[in-house]
């Protein structure tokens, strides 16, 4: 078991790592759409790749969640094996976000270092495909809160 002041420092360590080992400018809260992010995941058990819709107004949140939706199809043509959760649940905070995300299906903890570069190349070949697609349809994403 970790301290918490190791858990942290390993997690710090963790995302020093895959930022140095893969440098790159990745385009994460850069959507300009307020509420819908693009983000890495990684605790204890997990890792993903992950879209969080989580606009402060509730409609804004449904339409872009519809949106995406609408969507999804093209978007299971790209990455397959892509999750949508219309009630995910945050872990540390308990709010309920819209999340679609992609799970690291390896094993994986961010407290074991031989785990790392496996998760770290799953977010490197999965996050571009997020980017590209979201690229490719960001002007009908964003009709939904204009």
């Amino acid at each position: 078991m970790f301290s918490k002041e190791e858990s942290a420092q390993l997690r710090k360590e963790f995302w020093t790592s895959f930022g140095k080992s893969f440098p790159r400018k990745w385009l994460l809260y850069n959507t300009k759409i307020k509420g819908f992010a693009f983000k890495f995941q990684a605790d204890r058990k997990k890792a993903s790749v992950c879209l969080d819709i989580e606009h402060p107004e509730e409609i804004h949140n449904e339409l872009l969640y519809d949106q995406m939706l609408s969507l999804k199809v093209l978007l299971e043509t790209e990455i397959p094996e892509v999750i949508f959760d219309a009630t995910f649940e945050l872990e540390e905070s308990k709010k309920i976000i819209h999340r679609i995300y992609v799970p690291f299906e390896g094993k994986f903890s961010v407290h074991n270092k031989n785990t790392w570069r496996d998760c770290f190349e799953f977010y490197v070949e999965t996050m571009p495909k997020f980017e590209l697609f979201f690229y490719e349809y960001e002007d009908f994403i964003r009709q939904s809160v204009s």
